[in-house]
């Protein structure tokens, strides 16, 4: 396996509309990774991430009892927290990860706690997409919703302006292609989901990787349009533990963040992409940077101009050590937002397969029955 730097652009050239056609085909285009990564972001980010992410290690680390109160079976998993709820491709249940789901329709509503409904998709029909956010309370995890949604804002807010250039060059390159349509899509869509994700540490004796070594998270494409993506935060939790502390009766605002360590203890670890030519890249992104890539609906957008990126997480190798000569159990946390169309926008204007339809799918064939 190689490593290989993903391209990069700077957020003043994204705000002034100077990113160059040949960035983005480097970029997305048919002999891409598949991946953007934006530096210079807003200074708040830094701080919002590593907070965030310390959460992932105390909501993954919570007692079962309190984890299911933010269950949402009805909703195939897709809101709220869930472990052991998808099979890997060998038809194995994941154990490897917990996550947990959030709609993003407050970045268009902040009222809004779900996508809007159509006449085709209601709650009753498909409540993956239409059932309200649930959050650990502020007496569990103080300040988790406000974190998670400021977050997420950012984020949306940096995909607006990908999505942009994206469609500058798509007005050029694609005939009949809809003037500012993926900006239109990731501004104002109410199915946009975030997915924080808390990746187990390794037991030797259970780790279920295979020949490709995608342990944490088997090989997959996204569904949406732009994936954006923080970088992972890996924590030894044998010397951070990830206990809320129970002498905290005077209600602060945020749990401590979790010491971070400098980068993985096992340089194999972490996201691996598929590249057009065959070969499997590992990818790092650096932790004041956001990346986006791309997903399977801004394929069908883009007639196949940008492509959908195959991509699995590799885990920290059971035993590992964290540089302190201290066999660690190796944590990495990291949080996705998908940004994706409404429900009932086109996405395949040949069959005319709206998003839901299309989305509808892949959750029957990703979930457990």
């Amino acid at each position: 396996m190689m490593s290989l730097s993903a391209v990069t652009v700077s957020l003043e050239d994204l705000k002034n509309g100077n990113i160059a056609f040949s960035t983005l085909e480097e970029a997305f285009g048919p002999d891409s990774l598949g991946i953007i990564i934006v530096k210079d972001v807003p200074p708040e980010f830094v701080q919002l991430r590593h907070r965030l992410l310390s959460y992932s290690s105390y909501l993954g680390n919570l007692p079962e009892f309190r984890l299911a109160k933010i269950e949402n079976p009805a909703a195939k998993y897709l809101t709220g927290w869930s472990r052991g709820k998808e099979t890997l491709k060998n038809g194995q249940i994941d154990t490897n990860k917990g996550s947990f789901y959030a709609n993003c329709a407050f970045y268009v509503d902040p009222s809004l706690s779900c996508a809007k409904p159509t006449t085709e998709f209601s709650p009753e029909n498909f409540p993956e997409y239409l059932s309200p956010n649930i959050w650990p309370s502020d007496t569990t995890i103080p300040g988790f919703k406000e974190t998670f949604e400021d977050l997420c804002r950012l984020i949306i807010d940096t995909a607006v302006l990908v999505a942009r250039a994206c469609d500058r060059y798509a007005e050029k390159e694609i005939p009949e292609y809809k003037s500012g349509y993926l900006e239109h899509v990731v501004k104002t869509s109410t199915t946009t989901k975030a997915r924080l994700l808390h990746y187990f540490p390794t037991e030797a004796e259970s780790s279920q990787e295979d020949k490709t070594g995608d342990d944490w998270c088997a090989t997959h494409l996204d569904h949406g349009c732009l994936t954006g993506l923080t970088s992972a935060m890996f924590i030894n939790e044998r010397r951070q533990i990830p206990a809320i502390p129970m002498t905290y009766s005077y209600n602060p605002r945020y749990l401590p963040v979790l010491g971070e360590l400098d980068s993985s203890p096992d340089p194999t670890a972490g996201l691996y992409i598929q590249s057009r030519s065959g070969e499997t890249v590992q990818v790092k992104i650096p932790r004041d940077c956001i990346a986006f890539q791309t997903g399977e609906a801004l394929e069908k957008i883009t007639k196949g101009k940008f492509k959908a990126v195959p991509h699995f997480v590799r885990g920290v190798r059971p035993g590992v050590v964290d540089g302190e000569n201290e066999g660690g159990r190796i944590a990495r946390n990291t949080l996705a937002v998908f940004t994706q169309p409404n429900l009932g926008e086109i996405v395949d204007s040949e069959q005319g397969i709206s998003f839901g339809e299309f989305a509808r799918g892949i959750v029957e064939k990703n979930t457990t029955k």
